[in-house]
């Protein structure tokens, strides 16, 4: 179950930064002992892999700070994200980190299943993330995007390591993460009636 957490932590991450998940855990694999990836995934780890994964985070940080550029980007990435949460769950999911190690027999079956999770989780988690970036530039006339992006970028860094080393903290931080979405969901919800109704 261990490898599930895995890989939805580092869904959810790419959710929120399409690269981050993909080059720490390259990164991992290439300076951690503990950190296997495994035949079908070791290209994360390459230098071509890393030097591009790495040039598009860069990309990435940046566009999503410059207000009206962030809105662009976050439709640019709904298709990327989603692509990324799959890569990340299918090759965290199925690694030998810090706390698994034996990881081929959570989904030696089916292998195309922690993919499709990681799609979907990314999706979901982007989906939350471009919705809400659109309320608060709206909001905010764009000021909040640097902020927001910042914050956005340290929850997926963390959120990914956490992934790597310390499954049961991501654990925690996901459930977490699902928390203040749910709160934050129904807070505007609720400011959206209070204000239908007043008018």
């Amino acid at each position: 179950m261990i490898e599930f957490v895995i890989g939805s932590s580092l869904a959810a991450a790419a959710g929120l930064n399409a690269w981050i998940p993909l080059f720490l855990l390259g990164l991992a694999a290439r300076l951690l002992p503990a950190v296997t990836l495994p035949a079908g995934w070791t290209w994360l780890s390459s230098d071509l892999a890393l030097w591009i994964i790495g040039l598009l985070l860069v990309l990435e940080i940046v566009a999503d700070k410059i207000p009206a550029l962030d809105s662009l980007n976050d439709i640019v990435h709904s298709i990327i994200r989603p692509a990324a949460g799959g890569i990340a769950f299918g090759a965290g999911a199925s690694a030998q980190t810090v706390a698994v190690d034996d990881p081929g027999t959570f989904f030696s079956t089916h292998a195309w299943i922690p993919i499709v999770a990681g799609v979907l989780i990314a999706l979901a988690v982007h989906v939350v993330k471009a919705t809400g970036r659109v309320a608060a530039n709206t909001a905010t006339a764009g000021i909040a995007a640097p902020a927001l992006s910042t914050a956005e970028d340290v929850v997926s860094f963390v959120l990914a390591a956490a992934a790597i080393l310390v499954p049961l903290l991501a654990a925690a931080l996901l459930v977490g993460l699902i928390v203040a979405v749910v709160v934050l969901v129904r807070r505007r919800t609720r400011r959206r009636r209070t204000t239908a109704t007043g008018d």
